[in-house]
């Protein structure tokens, strides 16, 4: 990645905390702050990055607004509302950045990010144009049909959890989503289904995303932890 390159960054935040149990995750503290406040002050903080959009769930607009105010986030643009689907936030949000070279996407519910992990992204993608925060599984994955009978163990060598954040040129994550005709799980689906080959580079098993009040209790411990 060349300095002059401008880089953007999309926080997907507009997911409904369903099982969250009545808590709503974006808004939970850690650390004595928002689960948000969190996530965006990393963003903010990197050097690398330029511009700031921020994608909430309707509800969380106001609030979202009000934080950006009150902390004086300077590369955030703009606060708008997601869609029903993630990718449908995710578009949103990348309809949002002005001139960006660079697009890297991370889940709002990912609060231990770390400034490092974005920096190390955007030095990834460089290589091919497309890079992916992951780590090693450490479990056996085992194929099951729907009868739940086993019908395979895949290699563990060869199988990776993913995380964000993942790292786009633009006019490849752009592209990706104009043509994507189904539900993807994350961005690096649609991309890799346009052809393009996609980088893997060390996540943290520590950058775990919030689904459920356990997460949340755990990312409590292990903000603690690592003395943040």
């Amino acid at each position: 990645m060349k300095r002059n390159e401008k880089v953007g960054a999309v926080i997907a935040a507009a997911g409904s905390s369903q099982r969250m149990g009545g808590i709503d995750k974006m808004l939970a503290p850690l650390g004595g702050e928002p689960v948000l406040a969190r996530v965006v002050s990393v963003f903010q903080q990197c050097e690398s990055i330029d511009q700031i959009v921020l994608v909430l769930s309707e509800p969380n607009l106001k609030a979202g607004q009000q934080l950006v105010a009150e902390r004086r986030w300077t590369k955030v643009s703009d606060v708008c509302p997601g869609g029903p689907r993630r990718q449908d936030s995710v578009v949103s949000g990348l309809g949002r950045l002005t001139d960006c070279y660079w697009a890297v996407i991370h889940d709002g519910a990912r609060p231990l990010v770390t400034v490092d992990l974005v920096e190390r992204g955007l030095e990834i993608a460089g290589q091919t144009g497309a890079a992916i925060a992951a780590v090693p599984v450490t479990d056996t994955i085992k194929l099951v049909g729907d009868d739940l009978l086993v019908q395979g163990t895949p290699p563990r060598r060869s199988l990776w959890a993913v995380q964000t954040p993942q790292v786009f040129r633009f006019n490849i994550i752009d592209e990706a989503y104009r043509q994507a005709k189904y539900e993807v799980t994350d961005d690096s689906t649609a991309v890799e289904r346009l052809g393009h080959q996609v980088k893997i580079y060390p996540g943290a098993y520590d950058n775990i995303k919030i689904t459920t009040p356990d997460d949340l209790a755990l990312a409590e411990i292990l903000w603690r932890k690592h003395g943040r």
